[in-house]
């Protein structure tokens, strides 16, 4: 196998459905060999699950997840993030940090694992798990152009990455962080308005999600403004431009910028 990445080994703490994303996207893409990746969770229905799936090294405690792996990825919740980087820092040495802990700033890993230590701060979101992930990366003091791209070849094996300054990574915890949970309430939205017009549920549903979809598809890739792709559905007197009409009244547009608002916020609270 060609290892593209030109990394050893890949350790993850925390074998939760992220982290599961992340493992089969690079086995997939064929960065890593299952044996090159090595999982360490307390939960032993997740290590029996990942070892049969995937056949990567799981049931490893930390501290050895840490000592075989060039790349430590921290897939943990941020509430239980201090107590798994207690005691770490002393094996990190110059291995490369990335952690996923949302609204945890790269000065706070530092605090636990010395200021030395090479950290990429990563937020990806659940369509991760299904290949269409939007990851936003963050680097730390001292950490090459070769580190970056390392990371941005793992991220990319489950969608889209872009690279930010770190000021900015609490606005992305707001939008396509939490932004899934947005377009689900959405859908539902949808699908329920077209059970109040008569369609079968399960119809609604997919008519709405694969609506949604399509013209996610649409903006990425005809690279035309939202507001022009909009005006080319809503013919004049027609039935988009009233339905467009009592979204508007209804304030859609500011509910979801008050949305993105208050999660960036909630994530500077987390954060501090």
């Amino acid at each position: 196998m060609s290892n593209s990445v030109g990394m050893h080994t890949l350790g993850l703490i925390g074998g939760g459905r992220m982290a599961e994303a992340l493992i089969s996207g690079v086995l997939t893409a064929r960065l890593f060999e299952p044996e090159q990746i090595c999982v360490a969770d307390p939960d032993v229905t997740r290590q029996d699950h990942l070892k049969r799936y995937y056949g990567v090294r799981v049931g490893l405690v930390n501290d050895e997840v840490v000592r075989a792996s060039d790349i430590v990825m921290l897939a943990v919740k941020p509430q239980v993030l201090a107590d798994v980087l207690r005691g770490m820092g002393t094996g990190i040495g110059h291995r490369l940090v990335v952690s996923v802990a949302a609204g945890v700033p790269i000065g706070r890993l530092q605090e636990f694992l010395g200021s030395q230590t090479l950290i990429i701060r990563a937020m990806p979101n659940t369509p991760a798990m299904v290949g269409a992930g939007m990851t936003a990366l963050a680097v730390g003091p001292g950490v090459g152009p070769e580190a970056v791209a390392r990371v941005q070849q793992i991220f990319d094996a489950v969608g889209k990455v872009v690279v930010l300054e770190e000021r900015l990574m609490d606005a992305v915890t707001g939008l396509s962080g939490s932004g899934p949970a947005y377009i689900f309430l959405a859908i539902e939205a949808m699908a329920d308005g077209g059970v109040k017009m008569g369609l079968p549920r399960e119809t609604a549903s997919m008519l709405a999600a694969q609506t949604v979809l399509g013209a996610a598809r649409m903006v990425l890739e005809s690279g035309q403004h939202p507001a022009r792709l909009k005006d080319q559905v809503a013919s004049p007197g027609g039935t988009t431009i009233a339905g467009l009409h009592r979204l508007e009244q209804g304030g859609l547009r500011a509910v979801l910028m008050d949305a993105v608002e208050a999660a960036t916020r909630r994530s500077q609270e987390l954060g501090n």
